[in-house]
């Protein structure tokens, strides 16, 4: 049907005049930025506004000031043609970025020649969704082109930048990366895991300088895609945030256009509250978590009475229904502390938003295993008879007061529970991840469907059944409408949740790889299925992504960073604390020093810094496809100024063609224009001689007397 974006407005919770009202002027926002529009039902209670460019012509300016402020702000190394048709045949409009393009004169304010029609914010608060219609053609054949293949070819990842645009490209790039990467410690990680055990301290130091290596390599492969997809410094381009509140305007002292301000020592003031957001998120979600551990550990390990196998899932069930809850509320209060921030483009909101989630992610997601490493099997048998007020879970369900107490015998320490934790994270919780990813979300809308069909049968019963939307559909237009219907319930997909989890994951390799050297061979079978049910997902549960463009892969490199570096920590000390049998140095937790302890990290973490340099320095000796294509483009761009430069020169009349015949009118008119005006120095030094003919003939003179004088000499 070409079309372009559909919006989808819900009217069902506003007054049907006020309805009318947002409508009309919706619909005049759209074709004020040169937007065609049709409208057709939605599901009874919203409607389905089709839109596409009205004129190509209008497409092509649009084109032309996108590709001009790219060349501003340096993500172009040319400016593009004025022809825009011309400059299109030479760099054809690909699919997302005509998608882009559209999304922005939709979104954008009027200020930048947008509609302003933001969902779900302001005044736009009725409008439900902006999306792109789903390719099902190409879809289904990518599902199965990937589905035969084992590793993806740069092509393939062309292919999503071309259909999803470069901010999902870059997702499933650095998932390829990862998932290619990961072959070697997977295999060192096996043979570490039959050969030599666990807490290795040969496969420790080869785990940590895989992970070094890989971060700079991806962070090299960063710039090599940028170049390659042509948006090298695109996070330039700042794109206005609608929440942003400014305090004053002034004028810029640069360019002297109105800005509008907002004083950075006040965003600073608003940012430190992040300190004790960091803190309480800490004690809340680690207060759960040890709370959990220390019920956990008492029934596992102490409790001796009836249920006790059924009991034991007590604290899992209470962190299932715990850890989501406080984290939404912390999530939410994250939101709002970023609102208050008062971030003035969309980019550094983003930013900060992830930083917060990471350090909820972060807490929720290792701190179990902290606590089992670094308190638990070292330290067990001094705090243990400290846990008797868990008693009081399972009380209720004991005989008598002995099966709530440890053993006269004293209290027996679980090495490898540790080991067996390692394990839940890396392998189980991947599963159930998968599912939770595209299993549940399938049930749920196929149990709403259902939920629907019962819902309309009861009404047609009772007789006040309304009619479904497609009943006055057009023939030729019920099936695409119907699809549309089904892709306007779908979800939004957000490619921050996919690249948090391939970070996370990372983070368990980087950190507690030590304690199961075959985790590595784990999250190669998981991500060669993560590649290819994240395409399913946003083929088929999610809504089209709009096509937003990006350099790299955020602050999640940063991420990235910060847990190969903490790894160098915990690797040591993990090696250092189980290297005999998980139970510290000599067998025995109060035989561990704190001083040895601490000289293996500072020692790990400094042999780390001076290494990753070392790589760093190497790796950006490399050359890339990327980069040659980099220095070529200038090349042609500098080139190509020089040879215009060139030919404006060659338009000069030569100072040949100047020279003028001396004669005695000429000496005389030169004489009479030289008393008319005050002689200078300058003027009489260069007005001896009359072009090169005159300046040849006197050198030439010159040279025969002196000749002449060097043969009297001579004589």
């Amino acid at each position: 049907m070409e079309v372009d974006y559909v919006i989808h407005y819900q009217f069902a919770n506003i007054d049907r005049s006020q309805a009318t009202q947002e409508f009309e002027k919706l619909t005049q926002a759209l074709a004020s930025v040169g937007l065609a529009t049709e409208v057709r039902v939605g599901d009874g209670q919203s409607l389905l506004i089709f839109t596409r460019v009205a004129s190509e012509q209008h497409l092509f300016g649009e084109v032309y000031r996108s590709r001009i402020r790219d060349w501003i702000n340096g993500v172009r190394t040319a400016a593009p043609k004025r022809e825009t048709e011309e400059a299109l045949r030479e760099e054809p409009l690909y699919e997302a970025e005509r998608l882009r393009i559209i999304y922005q004169l939709i979104t954008n304010p009027p200020t930048d020649g947008g509609a302003g029609i933001t969902p779900k914010e302001g005044e736009w608060k009725n409008v439900d969704s902006v999306f792109a219609l789903h390719d099902h053609t190409h879809n289904k054949a990518w599902i199965k082109k990937w589905s035969t293949q084992w590793f993806l070819k740069p092509e393939d990842i062309d292919e999503i930048r071309d259909k999803f645009g470069e901010k999902v490209a870059f997702y499933f790039a650095f998932t390829q990366s990862y998932f290619a990467a990961l072959t070697f410690p997977a295999a060192i990680g096996a043979s570490a895991w039959l050969l030599l055990g666990n807490f290795s301290l040969v496969y420790a130091g080869v785990s940590c300088l895989w992970c070094v290596i890989f971060v700079e390599y991806w962070r090299h492969q960063e710039v090599d895609l940028a170049v390659r997809w042509g948006v090298r410094n695109v996070s330039r381009i700042e794109h206005k945030r609608k929440g942003f509140n400014y305090e004053f305007e002034t004028s810029d002292p640069v360019t002297g256009e109105k800005v509008q301000i907002f004083p950075a020592t006040k965003r600073l003031q608003r940012q430190l509250l992040q300190i004790p957001f960091a803190i309480a998120a800490a004690l809340l979600l680690g207060t759960l978590i040890a709370t959990c551990f220390g019920i956990e550990i008492f029934i596992s390990e102490i409790y001796d009475g009836p249920l006790k196998s059924i009991l034991v899932f007590l604290p899992t069930g209470i962190l299932t229904t715990g850890i989501p809850v406080l984290t939404g509320i912390l999530t939410n209060f994250a939101t709002r502390l970023n609102d208050y921030e008062n971030y003035e483009t969309r980019g550094s909101y983003d930013d900060s938003l992830t930083e917060k989630v990471f350090i909820l992610n972060f807490i929720t997601s290792y701190l179990p295993i902290f606590l089992t490493a670094f308190v638990y099997v070292p330290f067990a048998s001094i705090i243990v008879p400290y846990l008797d007020v868990f008693s009081l879970t399972v009380r209720p369900f004991a005989e008598n007061d002995k099966q709530l107490k440890a053993p006269e015998t004293g209290f027996v320490i679980d090495p490898s529970r540790l080991t067996k934790q390692v394990i839940y994270f890396t392998v189980t919780a991947q599963i159930v991840n998968q599912g939770m990813e595209v299993v549940i979300p399938y049930l749920k809308r196929r149990g709403m469907t259902k939920y629907k069909e019962v819902q309309n049968e009861r009404a047609a019963k009772k007789g006040g059944a309304v009619p479904p939307p497609s009943e006055n559909d057009e023939p030729e237009e019920a099936a695409f409408l119907t699809r549309v219907r089904k892709e306007s319930e779908l979800d939004h997909y957000d490619v921050t949740t996919d690249l948090r989890e391939m970070v996370l994951q990372f983070g368990y390799l980087s950190l507690f790889s030590v304690v199961w050297p075959f985790t590595a061979v784990s999250f190669l079978v998981n991500n060669w299925l993560e590649l290819r049910t994240d395409a399913i997902k946003i083929c088929v549960e999610m809504q089209r992504p709009t096509p937003w463009r990006a350099d790299t892969i955020g602050p999640w490199l940063d991420s990235l960073a910060f847990l190969t570096w903490l790894g160098s920590i915990t690797t040591s000390a993990l090696v250092y604390l189980f290297s005999n049998n998980g139970l510290g140095p000599d067998g025995s937790p109060a035989e561990i020093r704190g001083w040895a302890l601490l000289l293996a990290i500072i020692f790990s973490e400094h042999l780390f810094l001076v290494v990753r340099w070392m790589v760093r320095l190497a790796i950006s000796k490399l050359d890339s496809p990327g980069r040659q294509k980099e220095r070529r483009e200038r090349y042609v761009v500098r080139q190509q100024y020089f040879e215009e430069s060139l030919n404006e020169t060659a338009k000069l009349p030569a100072m040949g063609e100047l020279n003028e015949e001396v004669n005695r009118r000429t000496l005389e008119d030169e004489a009479r224009q030289g008393s008319l005006r005050d002689s200078r120095v300058e003027d009489r030094f260069w007005g001896r001689q009359r072009g090169w003919k005159e300046t040849a003939a006197v050198g030439r003179n010159l040279i025969e007397s002196a000749s002449t004088e060097q043969e009297k000499k001579a004589q």
